[in-house]
């Protein structure tokens, strides 16, 4: 990751969208982790996803921040390779298991052994507007290997509206973010998801409702 490629295209795209355009919202901001290493998991309907998340932090924590993304996506040609993973700074993740003795979670365990914090969507792929889909196990995996790493739920409410998937023109609208209280590895992978499904719900029934 360069962080003066990536200071500018947030200070000069990235932030003034979120300022202007979305009309952010975040509740309980201060429950975010401040340093790493520590795991902020979080619903996806968007790509604007992994941005919002990273402007709650400022230019010096930016560079600690990184969003887990699928390799076979981003990395499926060289100018997007270039700018997932110098500019945003993803940590690329192979979605196939491959024969060799190679974890897939290696660049995960190198980023929490690097005081990192991630961005991690369980849900896999980005859903339907404003809809959680079923989480899969690889977070209970991770906090498995990672007992002693903060997990921190956030839902996302409105981004999925602005920017959903398979559109490219953002349309303005009012986006809430909520997050949840830090929990820890539960002893089994059933329990943490368990855990991890109850607690997003709770932050998803703090969102006032509305008729969209």
């Amino acid at each position: 990751m360069n962080p003066y490629l990536s200071a500018i295209f947030f200070w000069l795209i990235v932030r003034p969208i979120v300022l202007i355009v979305l009309g952010l919202n975040v509740r309980q901001r201060e429950r975010l982790p401040k340093t790493g290493p520590a795991i902020i998991v979080a619903n996806h309907n968007s790509h604007l996803d992994a941005l919002v998340l990273m402007t709650l932090y400022g230019t010096r924590q930016m560079k600690n921040v990184r969003p887990v993304a699928a390799a076979d996506y981003f990395l499926k040609n060289k100018f997007l390779t270039w700018f997932s993973t110098q500019v945003i700074g993803i940590i690329p993740i192979s979605r196939v298991v491959s024969k060799t003795n190679v974890s897939p979670l290696a660049p995960i365990d190198d980023a929490l052994a690097n005081n990192q914090i991630l961005i991690l969507f369980p849900e896999g792929s980005r859903g339907d507007p404003e809809k959680i889909e079923q989480f899969k196990g690889g977070i209970a995996r991770i906090s498995q290997h990672h007992p002693e790493v903060d997990i921190v739920p956030v839902f996302m409410h409105g981004l999925g509206k602005a920017l959903p998937r398979g559109e490219a023109l953002l349309v303005p609208f009012f986006c809430d973010i909520f997050v949840g209280s830090a929990f820890r590895w539960t002893g089994s992978r059933a329990s943490l998801m368990e855990q991890l499904t109850e607690n997003m719900q709770q932050l998803r029934d703090q969102k006032p409702v509305s008729d969209w």
